[in-house]
């Protein structure tokens, strides 16, 4: 059923929004006006990205501050709405100060957190929704929380670990591709022009600077076209589900990055899971939920079949073994973990396992990456030096 956004009045005068579940516009209208609320402006939700971990406009960092302060809040004995109004107090202006009043206003309305939360899946996500949703009905939500905090910087942690190493290898492309630009639209023309002046036959590595020259100067709005197009054409194959799970597919292939690639999807998957399971959501919505929140559509289309199992009565262990994407390890901690009934442990355990594998791999790549992009700018600036020597060589053994 669709979802609209509204934004309304209520009997009191106040402004406040949300998200309706209606078959139509005026369905959903109908539905606000039997709850007491009068309709400011109204529109179908669109799709922010919920089904993601934590997409949104608040950073990670953000909403995991955010977390572990209503954790320290409620652990403290202090009532939910005090709680978020506390929170909304001290939060500085920002997207997320204004998601926290819309929270508080729905506290206010008498709904609990986790709805006052799916509210808003822009921010907190299905995943984020159901931990809470399962902390309220166990009474331990201060405790869900924390472990909502501590996943949180985890995850930042990783994003952060990946970004920094990947500083440098990008700084060195943009420096090195901008400085073959100004080679090639200003300095090798002037000295070309000399050569080709002279009559003489050039070598074919020149011949091929003279072109590619030619093209940067004269052919950049073609070069700037084409890349409008592939953007354009990447844009609208997005859109193309069977091309997407194709693409993900395939990312898994590749040598080195599809190892690391899997490796922190392992990690997620089974974070995610475990702590689900830990905050007492029952293992079948668990699985949904994970299965929404590992972005690889060929991981996604699995853990549905392997949902599908464990409702006919199979266990997670023999539902991951069907498929070579679930390495040993995962599949002999979780039916360790079953046996035990310690799966929530086991699982976290293999995400900590997989994310220290992962992190170990970046650390190596990025040390073999280094010195590999140092040896690629040197070929480059290498064909052009020696593009340009080897007619100089000529026109001196045409002297002599």
């Amino acid at each position: 059923m669709p979802t609209f956004r509204y934004s309304a009045f209520n009997s009191g005068g106040g402004e406040v929004s949300g998200t309706v579940d209606a078959a139509t516009l005026n369905e959903a209208r109908l539905h606000l006006k039997q709850k007491g609320l009068y309709a400011k402006e109204i529109a179908p939700a669109l799709d922010t990205g919920g089904k993601k971990l934590f997409s949104s406009r608040v950073s990670v960092p953000e909403l995991s501050l955010a977390t572990r302060r209503l954790a320290t809040l409620l652990g403290s004995a202090v009532p939910v709405y005090e709680a978020v109004s506390t929170l909304w107090e001290q939060e500085a202006p920002g997207e997320l100060k204004r998601v926290l009043g819309r929270v508080r206003d729905r506290l206010a309305e008498g709904q609990g957190l986790a709805q006052s939360l799916a509210a808003e899946p822009a921010v907190f996500s299905e995943s984020y929704v159901g931990m809470v949703a399962a902390g309220e009905a166990s009474g331990a939500l201060e405790v869900v929380l924390e472990r909502l905090a501590e996943f949180q910087e985890d995850q930042a942690e990783v994003r952060s670990r990946v970004t920094t190493a990947l500083a440098y290898p990008i700084l060195m492309v943009l420096v090195g591709g901008a400085v073959m630009l100004f080679l090639l639209a200003f300095v090798v023309p002037k000295i070309v022009a000399v050569f080709q002046e002279s009559k003489a036959a050039l070598p074919f590595i020149t011949v091929v600077l003279i072109q590619v020259s030619t093209l940067v100067r004269k052919g950049w709005w073609l070069l700037i076209l084409i890349g409008i197009g592939l953007f354009a054409a990447g844009k609208k194959l997005s859109r193309h589900e069977e091309l997407l799970k194709k693409r993900d597919r395939f990312l898994l292939k590749l040598p080195l990055l599809g190892a690391l690639w899997q490796r922190l999807i392992l990690s997620r998957f089974a974070k995610v899971l475990g702590l689900l399971l830990a905050s007492g959501v029952p293992i079948i919505k668990a699985m949904e939920i994970t299965g929404e929140a590992v972005v690889n559509r060929e991981y996604r289309s699995f853990l549905a079949t392997a949902r599908e199992t464990l409702i006919q009565g199979g266990s997670l262990s023999s539902a991951l073994k069907q498929s070579p994407l679930f390495p040993p390890l995962l599949t002999h901690m979780a039916a360790v973990g079953e046996k035990s009934g310690e799966l929530d442990r086991m699982l976290i355990k293999a995400g900590d396992a997989f994310e220290k594998e992962f992190n170990a791999s970046v650390t190596r790549s990025m040390a073999l990456l280094e010195p590999l992009l140092v040896l690629g700018m040197g070929l480059c600036v290498g064909f052009v030096v020696l593009a340009v020597l080897l007619p100089i060589f000529q026109l001196n053994q045409l002297v002599k």
